[in-house]
């Protein structure tokens, strides 16, 4: 298994999220890599997103300028992180590799993976309280946190009802914090959040 691609079959990826499309080998004595490409197949046309050789790196796409990597200080790890996603990213994604042995020849491998991009409705959001509890003494600092999970990105709002009164929008953003909490901030507190 001297110089095996390493890869999986398939990714899902989260829109607006990111995502590793692996491509790993095991470093061997007496070759060196001479290049690195990824390609990506839409629509039955393969275009190259990035190659690595002697002249450094190169993204030939523009609509993946600042939205892809690949890691530069770990040997034997060409795996393709893909930032920002959107939907039209889905295709067949290659990993070729060359290397160079040191009688001169070359040798070529390469994986494909097929990624698929999902949109995902925020889930209902979890809401955790900060150190002291839900019970809290007057003057002291607490915190609630809202989380949700979906397709990024997620707003979050916090909302108070007084006394099964009026609504009152408290904050937009995933905390809310008091420093210094007063009996009259006692009430019902709630979050929602939202994506697109």
């Amino acid at each position: 298994a001297l110089l095996d691609l390493s890869g999986v079959h398939q990714v899902k990826g989260t829109w607006r999220g990111s995502i590793t499309l692996p491509c790993t080998y095991l470093p061997s004595e007496g070759f060196t890599e001479q290049a690195l490409s990824w390609s990506v197949e839409r629509d039955s046309s393969t275009s190259t997103i990035f190659r690595r050789d002697d002249s450094g790196d190169h993204i030939f796409l523009s609509n993946f300028r600042d939205r892809v990597s690949v890691p530069k200080h770990s040997p034997g790890n060409v795996s393709l992180i893909i930032e920002k996603l959107e939907m039209p990213d889905s295709g067949r994604y290659t990993c070729q590799v060359i290397w160079r042995s040191t009688n001169n020849s070359l040798i070529t491998r390469e994986v494909t993976t097929i990624v698929k991009i999902v949109k995902v409705a925020a889930t209902k959001p979890i809401i955790r309280a900060g150190e002291l509890g839900l019970t809290v003494p007057a003057g002291a600092s607490t915190s609630l946190t809202c989380e949700a999970s979906g397709s990024p990105p997620i707003s979050y709002r916090w909302f108070r009802s007084i006394l099964g009164e009026k609504v009152l929008l408290q904050s937009s953003g995933a905390k809310l914090v008091w420093d210094s909490l007063q009996p009259s901030d006692s009430g019902m507190y709630f979050c929602e959040a939202a994506n697109r």
